[in-house]
């Protein structure tokens, strides 16, 4: 990075982390005054009555520090606009959900029009095929829902925010993409700042206006990554494996079984090893750990060897995979037996 950038980047840090924190720590009080709370339940992963919403903090941080970053950095600069508004307009609808709640359709009708508009910008921009269109318009919606769905436990979705916000930081340096390298560092920040009030045991929950709005952020970073260098699509497809995996095994295990794959469950890998015995820490250190030790190689590699990336990719989600199922088996295993003594 050259030293302005490098300055901004600084400025924009200490902003997103600050922001974050004080928005998600009065955030805690304003939920219990209004009654946004998670009750424990049989389809819930917590043990007591916890304050939603929080995620409005990584909102605001995220937002900040972007601004202070990309103004005046982004060709054209209505991109940055349009970046910025299709976030907002997937927060705003996850905070009504978080505040009174809202039915699937009009929740999904917002998730695809964000992504169509930032889509559609991209595309324009980038001077690439109206064919991505529809794709792209597909991957947003499902990130901004898959992010949604892995939000279940104490910290687990904001140490993944921080990791990709540090790897994709490091990535994009080592690639020559210094502003965008600034931008996954804005998010590392941000989600940091949250986290300080939701690792476990959590204080506040980020619900949907953060979950959502994180799941839409990391696709537009990605993209804007991959329309500057399309070789990157690699390693932006290997970074977010972990999450990509659980949910989209989760959910078609889910409708093979027959089952209301839009309802709220516990049957994703991280809610198993939960139930298994496992303490939310322990498991959100788990994931962690997987991305460090497997992921983040082998994104690096994907990028440093864009002709393996293919390749680097699918032995990653296919090593995932057979992670995520071997795991997932042991620890139904242990949950039908820890049911079985409890009954006995």
């Amino acid at each position: 990075m050259d030293a302005y950038t490098l300055q901004q980047a600084g400025l924009a840090v200490i902003v997103s982390l600050v922001v974050s924190m004080a928005i998600t720590g009065y955030s805690i009080g304003y939920a219990r005054r209004k009654g946004m709370l998670d009750h424990p339940g049989q389809r819930r992963s917590h043990s007591a009555p916890t304050p939603r919403g929080g995620g409005v903090g990584l909102v605001a941080g995220t937002l900040s520090g972007l601004w202070i970053v990309l103004h005046g950095r982004m060709h054209p600069a209505y991109l940055l606009g349009v970046l910025m508004l299709a976030g907002v307009l997937v927060a705003i609808v996850g905070w009504c959900d978080d505040r009174r709640g809202l039915a699937a359709l009009p929740r999904l009708l917002a998730h695809f029009l964000a992504s169509a508009a930032f889509v559609w910008v991209l595309v324009s921009v980038a001077h690439a095929s109206w064919w991505w269109v529809l794709p792209l318009v597909g991957v947003g919606a499902w990130s901004i829902n898959l992010h949604n769905f892995m939000d279940g436990i104490d910290g687990l979705l904001g140490l993944q925010l921080v990791f990709v916000g540090l790897a994709g930081m490091l990535l994009c340096t080592f690639s020559g993409m210094p502003v965008l390298a600034a931008t996954y560092l804005v998010l590392s920040a941000a989600a940091t700042g949250f986290l300080v009030f939701n690792l476990p045991p959590a204080r506040i929950f980020m619900g949907d206006v953060g979950s959502g709005y994180a799941g839409m952020l990391v696709f537009m970073l990605g993209s804007l990554w991959w329309a500057n260098q399309p070789h990157a699509l690699w390693a932006v497809l290997a970074l977010h494996a972990v999450f990509v995996t659980d949910a989209t095994l989760t959910l078609l295990t889910r409708m093979r079984q027959g089952r209301r794959w839009y309802t709220a469950h516990r049957e994703h890998l991280y809610q198993y090893l939960v139930r298994s015995g496992l303490s939310h820490g322990i498991t959100g250190c788990l994931y962690l750990s997987y991305n460090i030790v497997v992921v983040a190689p082998l994104a690096w590699l994907a990028l440093e060897r864009p002709a393996m990336g293919p390749y680097v990719v699918v032995f990653l989600y296919t090593a995932t995979a057979a992670t995520w199922w071997l795991a997932r088996r042991h620890c139904m295993r242990k949950v039908t037996r820890r049911h079985e003594r409890a009954c006995a």
